[in-house]
């Protein structure tokens, strides 16, 4: 096979892969690293920092692990059958169906309004004199719905590639500001469980990055161009790069905890209104420059997911409508293969414009309104059942005839895959345990 000459930085059409794995060709995983960890992800990081300080370190180390091999399984199962995750979900029964239906609806509806408000959160602070929290909210949406809507996979990697530098600078400047205990650093790399923290550990290893843009990861591997097994190395590489990139940003995060937070006994809001607190603390411990970078680093971290999701989850709605119609018309199984999510076809599709508008302009009611008590039960409950259901059905798909014998699944895959299952399920009965019913 000869050696591209192209980048593969979403030309419009599948590539030629290239002969040996090349850093030139990264890009998928930058993606899904920058939507994956959202302002959330990084307060939850810091609480438990907060609380326990580098006790819980290994544990974000192990939550990388997890994550490698949750997102390598998605995007192998994409290069091996030349099929999307969808069709694949399809081929398992009705039942996968009726559980994207609904949850993709509303976790869209919701999770829109959330992302729109934390964008929104660090530009108000950094623009007080501004307009207020609700119309930076709606801005924030629309900026995102044009970008989107106008741009196809090349221009949305690069735009996603410098939002990630920031946030990767951002969050490793001020953790060498706030001077890490690089000893206890490395002690904290020994399991060990304090009291009270076994659901902290729990929420490390599978919460940060561990959202449905890890089902996208395959679908962003296509539209980069990638459509065989010819890229599955170049795929590994990337796909190892994003969660160790995501690892620093844990690890970064942990350490603000623990030297800020952790030694000063000082609490954080949950949610993305701690990341205001920790604006705040920076500026009175370090100065005005310091919290004003943290803030851009929000913003980057915040509009990232945003962007991310506007994007990946519409091509995953656009998959999803695409393949109940040919089934209705009874096409072939195998009509409408990662070759269209390279070409670019679903970008410019109907459905995944549809799906950005329901991102868009639904959830702006939400600004105004408390969130209604039933809509954030679902919403919670099929939210916290998501990434069990995305594991365990890796693991069956993996290991059925459905995949080609070279690339189902060795012991190593199943453990970690099983492992994740397991884990997720867990969390998932806390998440449940937790919702204010």
């Amino acid at each position: 096979m000869a050696e591209t000459t192209e980048s593969g930085s979403g030309t419009g059409k599948a590539l030629s892969p290239p002969r040996k794995s090349s850093w030139k060709y990264i890009g998928p995983g930058i993606v899904v690293a920058a939507t994956g960890v959202g302002a959330g992800d990084l307060v939850a990081t810091l609480i438990a920092g907060s609380k326990f300080g580098y006790t819980l370190m290994w544990a974000a180390v192990i939550g990388c692990v997890v994550k490698i091999s949750l997102a390598e399984a998605a995007g192998r199962w994409h290069l091996a059958t030349g099929r999307t995750l969808f069709e694949g979900w399809r081929s398992l029964g009705q039942w996968t169906t009726v559980y994207f239906a609904i949850y993709v609806v509303i976790w869209g509806f919701v999770y829109g309004a959330t992302a729109m408000s934390s964008s929104a959160l660090p530009v108000v602070a950094l623009f007080p004199d501004g307009p207020g929290l609700k119309t930076w909210a709606i801005i924030m949406g629309l900026i995102g719905l044009v970008f989107v809507w106008f741009n196809q996979y090349a221009v949305f990697e690069k735009v996603m590639t410098v939002l990630i530098g920031v946030m990767f600078v951002v969050v490793v400047y001020v953790a060498l500001r706030v001077g890490p205990d690089v000893g206890a650093s490395f002690a904290g790399l020994l399991p060990v469980l304090p009291d009270g923290s076994l659901l902290y550990t729990l929420g490390l290893i599978g919460g940060v990055g561990g959202t449905i843009t890890m089902a996208a990861y395959g679908y962003w591997v296509n539209a980069k161009g990638w459509t065989n097994t010819g890229w599955m190395k170049v795929m590994r590489l990337d796909n190892r790069v994003a969660y160790i990139t995501t690892g620093i940003f844990v690890v970064a995060m942990l350490i603000v905890g623990a030297e800020l937070l952790h030694s000063s006994q000082l609490a954080l809001t949950k949610g993305d209104r701690g990341l205001i607190d920790l604006g705040k603390i920076l500026e009175d411990r370090y100065g005005t420059v310091t919290a004003k970078l943290f803030l851009v680093g929000f913003f980057a971290t915040s509009f990232s997911s945003l962007i991310g999701v506007w994007h990946g989850v519409s091509l995953m709605f656009a998959d999803f409508v695409e393949r109940l119609q040919r089934d209705r018309k009874g096409a072939p199984v195998d009509e409408g293969t990662v070759e269209e999510v390279a070409a670019g076809v679903k970008e410019r599709s109907l459905p995944f414009r549809a799906y950005l508008l329901w991102l868009t302009f639904p959830p702006m009611a939400l600004l105004w309104l408390d969130q209604p008590f039933g809509l954030v039960v679902v919403y919670g409950v099929l939210g916290a059942f998501f990434m069990p259901f995305l594991a365990l059905t890796l693991v069956w798909l993996l290991n059925s005839s459905r995949t080609p014998a070279e690339w189902r699944n060795g012991l190593l895959s199943n453990t970690m895959l099983v492992a994740a299952g397991l884990l997720f399920i867990v969390l998932c009965v806390q998440q449940v345990r937790e919702i204010p019913w």
